[in-house]
């Protein structure tokens, strides 16, 4: 029941990634069902009863026979319209016997008044051909009992919204079966433990970040970010984890923050983070520096590379500097720097910068995958940078995951016994 429940959630959760999908098939069908229901209105029935005289009693089925054959038909179409053929009109009408000598007429069409006329018109119609004195048979004088009228059956505002409804649930499996098999063949990680899994490190935070388009958009992300309480204690529980908040005899410290080309929204975590640890009161060094992917950073860079003004928490303890300008400078007071690398997602190769104290993975939920991590993780250890941990941009709201490792269990040094010696024992005789 429990991999019931988890096979669901994992199916909702692939419809609601995709909702534009399942969104633009339920309109489409919702338009499809409609068009239907124009194309094919609703029918509605209208019913004329015909009284016979006592003495048909015994051949009411022959009757009931003669009300809906050729001749009463084709003389019934001169009083019809608009006009239809013999085949349409023997479709649409229907007699049955509803006594011994009350026979009921009953027709069929898009309209009330259409179906009225049509049921009075075949009934006068089989009243006016029982009544001729030239019938084989024998004449018989028959009445309309009760001409139609209120003819009954589905509105066509009702009709409308029912196919309507019909084409949006089909619109709905069609859709979530797109999007199932589109989610099938996406490899691209979504969830915290998903994250963690792919190269087998903790995630240390996980917050929602800006997305700059242009030189404006990270001037202003520069000068006014301010993060939310749970977004900034889950930022300064990071920086603690890895050791960054604590600097206390003047050993400075420094942490690479690492994205892919791929996934612009990852970029602004090492600003965001750089920012946020200013405002702890750490003086703090925000470093862009030489990019594999330059044109991934270079609004960023064009807006570091001119005096902005910072946030008020912040004024004071925040340095930015472009490494590879000429005129850049390095902060000696710094004691955090936080460098901004983004390597190629299909060949990273770490450049040359700075080497840091610690280095982390930035990655946005739904915007790399397990490969692309590991490989980035493995140019990382190669150039002497081990990952010490994941923070993940724009997590996913339907997530409930942590990207927490488990931690293995201290091990428990147990006394090996010993033997007792020289110990008098009694036993009872």
């Amino acid at each position: 029941m429990n991999q019931q429940a988890i096979d669901l959630r994992r199916f909702l959760r692939t419809i609601w990634l995709r909702k534009a999908i399942v969104f633009i098939a339920v309109l489409a069908g919702i338009a499809a069902g409609t068009a239907f229901g124009l194309v094919h209105p609703p029918v509605l029935t209208a019913r004329t009863l015909v009284l016979l005289p006592p003495n048909a009693t015994r051949y009411i089925g022959t009757q009931v026979y003669i009300s809906d054959s050729e001749p009463v038909l084709t003389n019934a179409l001169r009083s019809i319209d608009p006009p239809m053929t013999l085949a349409q009109l023997r479709s649409r009408v229907t007699a049955t016997d509803l006594s011994s000598n009350l026979v009921a007429i009953t027709a069929k069409a898009h309209s009330a008044t259409e179906a009225e006329d049509i049921a009075n018109a075949v009934a006068a119609s089989y009243v006016t051909y029982i009544s001729s004195p030239s019938l084989p048979g024998g004449q018989v004088l028959g009445k309309m009992l009760e001409p139609a009228a209120n003819a009954t059956g589905t509105s066509r505002p009702v009709h409308l919204i029912t196919y309507g409804l019909i084409g949006g649930l089909v619109g709905l499996i069609i859709g979530a079966i797109i999007a199932l098999a589109k989610g099938r063949g996406d490899a691209r990680l979504r969830s915290r433990d998903e994250i963690a899994d792919a190269i087998g490190v903790p995630v240390l935070a996980s917050l929602p970040v800006g997305h700059p388009s242009d030189t404006a958009g990270w001037a202003v992300l520069l000068s006014a970010y301010q993060p939310g309480v749970v977004h900034a204690w889950g930022m300064r529980k990071a920086l603690h984890h890895l050791g960054l908040t604590d600097f206390r005899g003047g050993t400075a410290a420094s942490l690479a923050v690492i994205s892919l080309s791929t996934d612009p929204g990852a970029i602004a975590l090492g600003p965001q983070l750089a920012i946020y640890a200013a405002t702890l009161g750490i003086p703090t060094e925000l470093v862009i520096g030489p990019q594999q992917d330059a044109d991934a950073t270079a609004s960023l860079r064009a807006a570091c590379a001119v005096p902005t003004a910072l946030p008020p928490e912040s004024a004071g303890e925040l340095k930015i500097v472009v490494e590879d300008q000429p005129c850049a400078d390095r902060q000696p007071e710094a004691a955090l720097s936080i460098v901004v690398i983004v390597v190629d997602s299909r060949a990273p190769r770490l450049p040359e910068t700075m080497h840091t104290t610690v280095s982390v993975l930035g990655a946005s939920a739904g915007a790399v995958t397990a490969e692309q991590l590991a490989r980035v993780a493995a140019d990382a250890a190669g150039d002497g940078r081990e990952i010490a941990g994941i923070i993940v941009a724009d997590p996913d709201p339907a997530d409930h995951t942590t990207g927490r490792m488990p931690q293995a269990a201290p091990a428990t040094h147990r006394r090996p016994p010993t033997r007792l010696t020289g110990t008098a024992t009694e036993t009872g005789r």
